[in-house]
């Protein structure tokens, strides 16, 4: 007798799962993605974002002996940005007053190191007051440091400003 070409186990014999080429597929295209990824990962240049970023480093810990004496004076040392009249006022507390003061204000544009600069901090007066005129400032995100010296005293604070056209 002849079998049928419909008879069941015919069916069976010709008929195949392609599963197995599913999975063989995806996992060569797991390790391929994988494979790209180490290579965009090699290829990536990690820039520091400051030149000395080194020397930084070092001097991370008496940077943050400074900003806790900063933190520590009785009153905060005053920093008032008035965006109308382009001027940035930094006072003393009273504490420092009478003291030889001298220091740097670094203007810090994360967006543009370009843009960075730095000033010397002298406030004079009573009280003890700098003011700044920020019209040369361009518009956006800046960070001011400001680092000084009291009575041999080292201290350091960091305000963020927002300069508006």
């Amino acid at each position: 007798m002849s079998q049928h070409l419909t008879s069941p186990s015919l069916m069976a014999q010709q008929k195949t799962s392609y599963w197995p080429y599913y999975i063989i597929a995806t996992f060569v295209l797991f390790a391929g993605y994988i494979g790209y990824m180490v290579q965009q990962a090699m290829r990536t240049s990690v820039d520091l974002v400051s030149a000395d970023y080194y020397q930084q480093e070092l001097r991370h810990g008496q940077r943050m002996e400074a900003v806790a004496r900063a933190n520590a004076l009785p009153a905060p040392v005053q920093v008032a940005l008035d965006a109308a009249a382009h001027r940035l006022t930094l006072e003393l507390p009273a504490s420092l007053r009478g003291q030889a003061v001298e220091g740097t204000l670094q203007f810090f544009r994360p967006s543009n190191q370009k843009l960075d600069f730095t000033l010397p901090f002298q406030p004079t007066g009573e009280p003890a007051r700098q003011q700044l005129n920020t019209s040369r400032l361009a518009p956006g995100l800046w960070r001011l440091r400001v680092q000084f010296t009291a009575n041999n005293q080292p201290y350091f604070l960091e305000e963020v400003l927002s300069i508006e056209e």
